[in-house]
Formats: C-alpha cells, sequence, structure tokens
C-alpha cells in the first residue's frame, strides 16, 4: 500500500448505500464541501488514491466502488470493447450505473449533512463519463462535474436536463491528446455540446496518452479550489 492509499479508510458497505466506498482520511468533522471520484474500468477506488489525498482537507472525499466486477481486484461502471470504429458500450448497464449513482449522491449528502450546491462530482475515462451522465441528467444533485480522460456518451442524449436546469453546473474537461483508447476528439465534442448546452466549463488538452498527468491533476485542483471556495 502507497502512502495516497494509507489515507484511505476501511471499504464501507450496507443497506444505508448502493455503492460501496471508502472516505479520504480523516474525515472533517464539518465537511465544507463533498468531492466523489468515480475509477476507470477494470479499475479499483484506490486507484484515484493520490487525487484524493490532494484535496483540501476540510473537503469529504468519497471513492466509490464500481457496482460490476470483471476481474478480481477489477471493477467499473459499464462493459465497453474498444474497436476500430471507437467504444462500443453496453447502453443498459452505463443506464443502470447512472440511475445508480443519482440514488448514492443522494444518500451520501443526506448522510452527511452535504448539500448538493457544495458537491462536485469526477472521475477517470470511465470514472469522467458517468460524472457527466449524472451531472448533466440530475443537475440539482451537484454543483459541477469534472472529466478526465473521459466522455460524454452520445447515449446520454434522451436524458440530458434542459438549459434551465443545466445553468447553474459547471464542468472540466481535461483529456490527453496523444489518447490512444479515448481519441481526443471525445473532448473536443464534449465542449462543443457543453457550449450548446449552456454550461460553463473548462477544456483543457495535455501532451499524453490515456491517463492523469501531473499538469492535469494540478488545472483540476486549481479549478475545484476555485469552484468550491466560491461555494
Amino acid at each position: 500500500m502507497n502512502s495516497s492509499q494509507s489515507t484511505l479508510g476501511p471499504l464501507q458497505q450496507g443497506a444505508a448505500f448502493e455503492l460501496a466506498f471508502r472516505l479520504r482520511q480523516p474525515q472533517p468533522a464539518r465537511p465544507r464541501a463533498c468531492v466523489v471520484l468515480l475509477h476507470g474500468v477494470g479499475g479499483t477506488e484506490t486507484n484515484l488514491a493520490d487525487l484524493a489525498a490532494a484535496i483540501d482537507p476540510d473537503t469529504l472525499v468519497v471513492l466509490p466502488r464500481g457496482p460490476r466486477q470483471f476481474a478480481p481486484g477489477q471493477f467499473g461502471w459499464f462493459r465497453v470493447n474498444f474497436t476500430a470504429s471507437g467504444p462500443s458500450i453496453v447502453a443498459a448497464e452505463a443506464e443502470q450505473s447512472r440511475q445508480t449513482l443519482i440514488r448514492f449522491m443522494a444518500q451520501l449528502q443526506s448522510a452527511y449533512g452535504i448539500d448538493p450546491q457544495k458537491t462536485v462530482i469526477a472521475g477517470f475515462s470511465q470514472g469522467g463519463i458517468l460524472s457527466a451522465s449524472v451531472a448533466l441528467s440530475a443537475p440539482e444533485s451537484v454543483a459541477g462535474f469534472g472529466v478526465l480522460s473521459g466522455r460524454i456518451l452520445p447515449e446520454l442524449e434522451p436524458h440530458l436536463a434542459g438549459k434551465e436546469r443545466l445553468a447553474k453546473l459547471r464542468g472540466f474537461i481535461a483529456h490527453g491528446e496523444y489518447d490512444s483508447k479515448l481519441p481526443v476528439t471525445w473532448a473536443q465534442r464534449s465542449d462543443r455540446l457543453l457550449d450548446e448546452l449552456g454550461v460553463a466549463h473548462l477544456t483543457r488538452l495535455y501532451p499524453i496518452d490515456h491517463g492523469i498527468s501531473a499538469a492535469m491533476q494540478a488545472d483540476f485542483l486549481e479549478w475545484l479550489q476555485g469552484f468550491t471556495k466560491a461555494h
């Protein structure tokens, strides 16, 4: 276990929450904000321990585990195949995870006394996909979302909230220019869609493959700090 993983609490699961999760320790007695970090496909909640450890200590950081297990220690939010024509997903599983996460966010906010307007959801790759799915379909549940090397699913279109409901939402899109899993065109599509929806957002590109670089993490943390301080 690395030093960042040692800052995470034990895996919590029970009837009160739809997903198993860990908290970044120590848990603040009165959290100023809440950040939920979602891991990518084939990973686990500890993958984002470094990012969690870098977030302000007065923020409650929650790391859920994806509900689908693909192999020992490998979890995700839906099945996906990477084909020559692009990623092919099991849309029903993505939709189920979207609904599960919306309920989970409400459970967290109730249990820890956090207002939705002080809640941000973000994630890497498939975790970023679900972050956008939750925020853009249920903007009342969060105030902001971050997509780190992810995309906005075309399949989400029927569930998109109207512009009036999205007006207060803020987003952060970060992507590698040389991403071999999800080409940078996905970030460009996300940028255009958020413009069309009237969602205030920042889009940043980095000279990397599929991942989270130090520069990407620093920019996300800066956006997050400015965002949570303002709320």
